[in-house]
């Protein structure tokens, strides 16, 4: 096959001879693959559908230190839309924006603003994994397919989540390229960008907001369907302020790999951060993601540095701070000065802070979390911050 570049502009005719890199071909058998059908080898990238995938990709890598790494477009002979993808450690996002204004992703833009459309499990068997899901009841959105240029194959599929989410089930076992097939490389469009690390390693969790009474459900959905397990349960009496409530669940894949928080509002006096989600998201999806660092002070340093906005609580949460937290070996002078947060439990503790959000919009944002030891989710931070989200909702007319 022809390698794939920005050297050649492809014609439409020239897209229609390469099914394999940019429609792929069906596949439907599973080879030997004898472990668990619903095993999971982790968060293999997340896609964020936006109106400027060039812009949002450049805003991520110039506040959030991530290195742009592998490109898709018009040059390449893709012509539906545009895609840059960043990475930084192990943590991939995949920014995709459409050519064209009726289209399907610009439909949904228009419904949700900038919006996570995938969170994408990378996993030992692509076909056996989407045959074991179908037969417990998900919801197919594309059946596997396999895509491949001179790097080799990769295999996907993908199913139904809440909302306009869906997870693609990925198998890359057999492909040696940067992203997939078909992507070149981003200093082949876009010459001597240079990136620089601030420390994020891994997506650590996914966070879903959903409507009133669907915890449930989707709870039931990765138990049943995907196999999932709940790791905790948070009630309104865990998660309140004066004002408003909201009730979690987490679930966790076994191994600890892929954690995936659900939320949902309960009664308060006013409207909680979920209900301003879900009014200005047009809907459940993804209401944060969570990166993992080693190295919190060094990483928010650089964060706020390049100008990064993170919810602040009130300094009377550190006078508290050192007797509930105990010794760590983080400075916490420093912690209080950044503005982060800290919890422990049995297993340890946690420092994390949480951005603004990340549009005009008060839907999606980030956390930036380090895990020493303990698997939690700060409930001892909760009141906290949820009072710090209630500050910004009265800001926006909102609460």
């Amino acid at each position: 096959m022809q390698k794939v570049g920005v050297r050649k502009i492809m014609s439409k005719k020239d897209f229609k001879k390469n099914p394999k890199v940019y429609k792929g071909e069906p596949v439907s058998e599973s080879g030997d693959y004898s472990g668990d059908p619903l095993g999971l080898d982790g968060f293999d990238h997340i896609e964020i559908y936006t109106s400027n995938a060039k812009q949002t990709a450049h805003f991520l890598c110039t506040a959030f230190g991530f290195e742009p790494f592998a490109y898709c477009g018009p040059e390449t002979g893709f012509r539906e839309g545009v895609v840059h993808v960043v990475k930084q450690g192990s943590a991939i996002y995949k920014i995709t924006s459409s050519l064209y204004a009726d289209s399907d992703i610009s439909n949904m833009i228009n419904k949700h603003g900038q919006t996570v459309k995938d969170v994408a499990f990378q996993v030992p068997d692509c076909v056996a994994f989407y045959n074991e899901a179908i037969k417990r009841g998900a919801e197919s959105v594309m059946k596997p397919y396999e895509f491949s240029d001179e790097n080799g194959v990769v295999r996907k599929a993908t199913i139904k989540a809440y909302g306009d989410v869906q997870h693609s089930i990925i198998e890359r076992k057999n492909f040696s390229g940067s992203f997939w097939p078909g992507f070149v490389s981003y200093n082949e469009i876009f010459p001597n960008v240079k990136a620089v690390d601030c420390g994020i390693e891994i997506v650590d969790h996914v966070v879903a907001n959903v409507e009133l009474g669907k915890m449930e459900h989707w709870v039931k959905f990765y138990e049943d369907v995907l196999g999932f397990k709940e790791m905790l349960h948070f009630t309104e009496d865990d998660i309140s302020t004066e004002y408003s409530a909201l009730m979690s669940k987490v679930m966790n894949d076994g191994s600890g790999k892929v954690k995936l928080p659900i939320n949902e509002p309960a009664d308060g006096k006013r409207k909680s951060q979920i209900e301003e989600y879900l009014e200005f998201h047009n809907g459940p999806g993804v209401q944060h993601i969570a990166m993992r660092t080693t190295d919190i002070l060094k990483t928010i340093t650089n964060l706020q540095e390049r100008g990064v906005s993170f919810l602040r609580v009130p300094k009377t949460y550190y006078e508290a701070l050192p007797e509930r937290i105990g010794d760590i070996k983080e400075d916490l002078e420093k912690i209080g000065a950044l503005g982060i947060l800290a919890d422990r439990d049995d297993d340890g503790y946690l420092l994390q802070i949480f951005t603004k959000p990340i549009q005009d919009r008060p839907t999606l944002f980030f956390e930036i979390i380090q895990r020493e030891g303990s698997q939690g989710f700060g409930i001892g931070n909760f009141k906290a911050l949820f009072e710090a989200i209630e500050r910004e909702q009265e800001r926006r007319g909102n609460l």
